[in-house]
């Protein structure tokens, strides 16, 4: 009885989008409203978009100016009218298949917020799914850090799969604009007293040839971040 909606932030995905709509389309026991921030993109992802045939409650909205992922979430935060929040990247790293296990704590009462790991299922270090063991190896001393700082018990702090009730949704007022809005809303959601469950999802990592799009810089401004928005925010 529970309406999601979904927001997918989009710069330069042709290859990928609409099948990713399709699949989202495919959870037919999830009512949904669908969010698509266009990044001013600069291939035929908007069109594509436009041309889709959607079954679900779902808006269109774009960037005149590439901003960034945390950009194109703050646009669609002021149209969310689901009872819950999910952000879906635009490619197909992230299965929607994995959308009944991820509400599932929150139906059920037993949260407020939900991250999918992508290191529950497999270890971490014999994932082949993710591109290269510096990602990985970076990913692990983000998430340690971000569970110090935060006071979580996260295997995965940087994934994807960010599920929470709109009413925590609404309380946070996001200020990254690129990829460091991602340790910015755990530590926010933190400093609300929200513990984080996680649930295993399927991973299937890209290849930078393939279309990703986060740098080594990324993951400097996330370590700025989670001091920024974690230590700092905190001792004040």
């Amino acid at each position: 009885s529970m309406k999601v909606s979904v927001l997918i932030p989009c710069f330069n995905e042709k290859n990928t989008i609409v099948k990713l709509l399709s699949l989202i389309e495919e959870q037919t026991q999830i009512d949904k409203q669908i969010i698509i921030v266009n990044d001013c993109s600069e291939d035929s992802s908007l069109d594509l978009v436009n041309n889709f045939k959607f079954l679900s409650e779902y808006l269109i909205l774009s960037h005149y100016k590439n901003l960034g992922k945390g950009a194109c979430i703050k646009t669609a935060q002021k149209h969310i009218k689901g009872d819950i929040v999910l952000i879906q990247d635009a490619d197909l790293e992230y299965r929607p298949s994995d959308y009944y296990k991820l509400i599932a704590p929150i139906v059920n009462n037993k949260t407020n917020v939900v991250y999918g790991s992508r290191v529950l299922l497999r270890s971490r270090y014999a994932n082949n799914n993710f591109t290269s063991f510096i990602r990985i190896f970076i990913n692990h001393i983000l998430t340690i850090m971000s569970n110090v700082l935060n006071n979580q018990k996260l295997t995965d702090a940087h994934t994807c799969y960010k599920v929470c009730k709109k009413s925590i949704f609404k309380k946070i007022n996001l200020a990254e604009n690129g990829f460091a809005f991602c340790p910015e809303f755990t530590s926010k959601i933190s400093n609300l007293g929200e513990e984080i469950i996680e649930v295993p999802i399927d991973y299937f990592g890209r290849s930078y040839a393939e279309g990703k799009k986060i740098k080594s810089i990324d993951g400097i401004k996330a370590v700025t971040a989670l001091i920024k928005y974690g230590l700092l925010k905190r001792n004040k």
